[in-house]
């Protein structure tokens, strides 16, 4: 179907590869959980209303609290990608400046969406999450239940969601901190040294989303609240959630120096940079 976006079109037939891959069976449980959840979306009262609900939180963080950006961080190895996923959905859909009619906007729309596992973000980026300069929402996802039997492992990985979720929520203030370095025998000069680096704000805005398991049904719903979480913001922001004319520019223009870099035509008609890239790359072959 030539007008189902790519970033829409797992439900249409261009599904096959998934069902040949994975087994119709399971397929059709992706498919059964997204209905489940346009279901939802369709009757739920706005105030148990899912998708409805995560869109509006997003619109408050990114029109009231000025995020720039939203971490996705899924507490789930099967949901590695998930995040990349999200990029494209969210920013090829609502990452624009006019509105349906042409005209410009009035308010920020989509933040940058980016993110990891969290067991690989906490190492790396949620230092910055916790005691940086702006405010980055997060949508933590976890499953309550593992599909392998080390239970262990899955309760450490839930204990390790939760504590960042109530970290961002709470935070640490001076006080605890001094308190926890007294408590340590620490000299009053180390203490007021290391204080205000052990000092967390808090008050860090996040969703934490929570699934039974990990099953085809269960990524299938999953899939479906973001897209409708999507189009819900879109329509508050007037935009066509539908198109992405924003990725066209770089492709007729790859075409030109596609050209170009073969020996074609003269790299003459960019600007001096684009030349000079152009100019360096020929004279690497």
């Amino acid at each position: 179907w030539d007008w189902v976006g790519g970033r829409y079109s797992v439900w249409s037939a261009i599904g096959l590869p998934v069902a040949l891959a994975v087994g119709y069976g399971y397929f059709a449980d992706f498919l059964a959980g997204a209905h489940e959840m346009d279901q939802h979306f369709r009757t739920a009262p706005i105030e148990q209303n899912m998708p409805i609900i995560l869109a509006l939180v997003g619109f408050w963080n990114r029109q009231f609290l000025g995020a720039t950006s939203v971490t996705i961080a899924p507490y789930h190895q099967d949901l590695n990608r998930f995040p990349a996923y999200l990029q494209q959905l969210d920013m090829e859909s609502n990452g624009k400046r006019v509105t349906r009619d042409g005209e410009p906007v009035d308010t920020p729309t989509c933040p940058a969406i980016w993110g990891e596992p969290g067991t690989n973000g906490q190492h790396a980026y949620f230092q910055l999450l916790h005691q940086g300069t702006d405010l980055t929402p997060i949508d933590f996802i976890a499953a309550l239940r593992p599909a392998h039997e080390l239970h262990n492992h899955h309760t450490a990985l839930l204990a390790n969601c939760f504590a960042q979720s109530e970290a961002f929520m709470k935070g640490k203030t001076l006080d605890e901190v001094r308190a926890d370095l007294q408590g340590q025998g620490l000299s009053l000069a180390e203490v007021e040294r290391l204080a205000p680096h052990k000092t967390f704000p808090g008050n860090r805005p996040s969703n934490t989303i929570l699934m039974e398991y990990l099953t085809p049904a269960t990524l299938g719903a999953l899939v479906a609240l973001y897209e409708h979480k999507t189009f819900v913001q879109g329509a508050i922001w007037d935009l066509n959630s539908f198109d992405q004319w924003g990725v066209e520019l770089g492709k007729v223009l790859a075409k030109k120096i596609e050209a170009e870099l073969a020996g074609d035509a003269q790299p003459e008609q960019h600007d001096s940079s684009t030349n000079g890239l152009i100019a360096r790359a020929k004279a690497a072959v």
